[in-house]
């Protein structure tokens, strides 16, 4: 597995703290006129399970690295939770939701890295 920026190791840390599960970082780093560096996208089995990844990714990014998200919207529902950290944007899904919106596809020219599930 490539190396990841350590900010989207924390991030990753984070989800895998709650066994968020098919992680995928998108590297858009390289692709002119985007909003971020990157996207990472994973997806949580229940609402209730999508909320707890969120509240980790945001703890972990607050204590280890200083940072907090810009926004965070979906909470209400978690059914989606997207986290926007200006460099690095975060969506966690519920399975459902996530295929259809199908981020993942939407930059098939960025570098992909699918990390690898916790057990």
């Amino acid at each position: 597995m490539k190396r990841l920026n350590k900010f989207v190791k924390t991030v990753v840390d984070g989800i895998q703290e709650k066994k968020g599960k098919n992680i995928r970082v998108v590297d858009l780093s390289k692709i002119d006129d985007t909003i971020c560096n990157y996207l990472v996208i994973c997806e949580g089995n229940t609402p209730t399970q999508v909320h707890a990844i969120a509240e980790s990714i945001g703890d972990m990014m607050r204590e280890k690295r200083d940072a907090r998200p810009l926004t965070v919207d979906g909470q209400r529902n978690s059914l989606w939770i997207a986290m926007d950290y200006a460099d690095i944007i975060v969506h966690v899904f519920v399975p459902e939701y996530r295929q259809f919106y199908d981020l993942d596809n939407l930059w098939e020219d960025a570098d992909l890295t699918d990390i690898p599930d916790v057990d």
